[in-house]
């Protein structure tokens, strides 16, 4: 399914977090041991299987709590709702709630960086026909939520859809046809 899993650490005290968790752990757990990183959540950006299917494994594996959105089906540790701060050493992230694709929709934004689930994908955004999708929140969290961040914010997005891996906002903001949409309507048109 193409899923991407992300290891984001403050540089200076190695504290970091995992976001989503896929399918396998090993790599995961490879890569932060290498780093030396104390990873201190395992966040799930939506309670869909192919992004937590591993996620209690892997927060085990790592001595990590699970983190997830209160609207969250899933059982976790930690319940984080848009305005939380994920602390990792001197570095704060931002929980952005994104409903639209799933009700308990996140996304995580360190200032620089943005991890987008499932809500906005390089080229194309989530699907919304699923159980619990809405177009109109979806357009919201796009258009008046992502779409506020800084031109300059690198998007991370939960799958590998796009020409390429991640792109700034800025450049996404002028070729996803999900972005470009002007209203609503269009917006269900391209979706």
């Amino acid at each position: 399914m193409k899923n991407f899993d992300y290891l984001l650490m403050d540089e200076e005290s190695k504290q970091a977090l995992a976001i989503d968790s896929g399918w396998e752990t090993g790599p995961v757990v490879s890569v932060a041991r290498r780093a030396e990183m104390k990873v201190l959540y395992v966040v799930a950006t939506h309670g869909h299987f192919d992004h937590t299917e591993t996620l209690s494994e892997l927060a085990t594996k790592l001595g990590a709590q699970t983190a997830a959105h209160v609207a969250s089906p899933l059982s976790t540790d930690l319940r984080v709702k848009g305005g939380d701060k994920l602390l990792l050493g001197g570095k704060a992230v931002d929980v952005i709630h994104t409903p639209g694709h799933t009700p308990d929709s996140i996304c995580l934004y360190d200032g620089e960086h943005v991890f987008t689930g499932d809500t906005l994908f390089i080229g194309n955004c989530g699907r919304t026909d699923l159980p619990g999708g809405s177009t109109a929140e979806l357009f919201h969290s796009l258009h008046s939520v992502l779409m506020s961040l800084p031109g300059e914010t690198v998007v991370y997005p939960g799958h590998d859809y796009g020409d390429v891996k991640s792109r700034k906002l800025g450049e996404e903001v002028k070729l996803n046809p999900t972005l470009l949409a002007r209203n609503l309507s269009e917006f269900a048109g391209v979706e």
